[in-house]
């Protein structure tokens, strides 16, 4: 006979019994243990069928004895052991029945400590991608630096000479004589909060722009910032201006406009992304 007192028992039962671990898989499942009680009476049913074709046995012993009398008083003795055998059986299927309890209550509890898991995990989520969001802002500010660092290389790279890098106050200079009231006012906040926007010369000594957008990961939004700067810069100072994304890496889907030409793709080199 086993009990069950403490949870190291449970695992040691388990451990003897690898049907009982099934079964106690199957009761972790939700409409598996909405069907407990169900199978639990279809336990209860096959219990007592058995105890029924233990009887029915009895029954047979007690034909036999009666067909043969001179082995009565030996038959008796068996039929008492078998009676023995069956009440110890009805002994063992009450013990069943209570550690089928304790086992129902044990399933309750880690349910709760399933649950109160749930929780953590969720709260742990919640954690993991409020750091994601800090890694990110910060690989773009780091790709950011790189990329001002690199902004010679990129005028260059576009056929182009920078002269300076435009500050805030140079792009809100820009604006303050233009006509800017058919342009949305978060349009022209994202424009003067530009990543970097260059004043360079062509190869005909022409002054121009090139507006650049940066990402660690070059996507839409950034190709679409970048046009639409490039495309605010020549509004506001009649000079042609040049669109440009730089990043370690970049969305395929903005290939396209890349290959067209329509924007420019600069790739930064991961060795100046890393601390000096």
């Amino acid at each position: 006979m086993t009990t069950i007192h403490t949870m190291e028992d449970l695992l040691r039962v388990l451990d003897e019994n690898p049907d009982w671990v099934e079964a106690l898989n199957t009761r972790l499942l939700s409409r598996e243990l909405i069907e407990l009680p169900k199978k639990f009476t279809q336990f209860v049913a096959e219990m007592h069928s058995f105890v029924a074709e233990m009887h029915n046995f009895v029954s047979e012993i007690h034909s036999f004895v009666e067909a043969t009398n001179r082995r009565l008083d030996a038959l008796e003795t068996k039929v008492e052991v078998i009676q023995e055998d069956v009440s110890t059986l009805k002994k063992d299927v009450s013990t069943l029945k209570k550690d089928v309890s304790t086992l129902k209550k044990d399933v309750s509890t880690l349910k709760k400590d399933v649950s109160t898991l749930k929780e953590d995990v969720s709260t742990l989520k919640t954690q993991v991608r409020s750091i994601q969001n800090d890694v990110g802002i910060l690989k773009g500010g780091h790709a950011r630096t790189a990329a001002l660092r690199e902004a010679t290389t990129i005028a260059r790279e576009m056929g182009l000479r920078r002269t300076k890098n435009l500050t805030q106050d140079d792009l809100w200079t820009l604006t303050d004589h233009a006509n800017t009231s058919s342009i949305p006012a978060n349009e022209l906040k994202s424009y003067r909060r530009a990543d970097l926007i260059m004043e360079a010369t062509d190869s005909d000594g022409d002054l121009c722009y090139i507006a650049v957008e940066i990402s660690f990961t070059a996507n839409g939004r950034d190709t679409h910032r970048a046009m639409r700067n490039a495309k605010l810069l020549t509004q506001f100072t009649d000079r042609r201006a040049y669109p440009a994304v730089a990043g370690l890496r970049r969305d395929d889907r903005i290939q396209d406009l890349i290959e067209s030409g329509t924007v420019f793709w600069y790739q930064l080199d991961p060795d100046v992304l890393e601390a000096e």
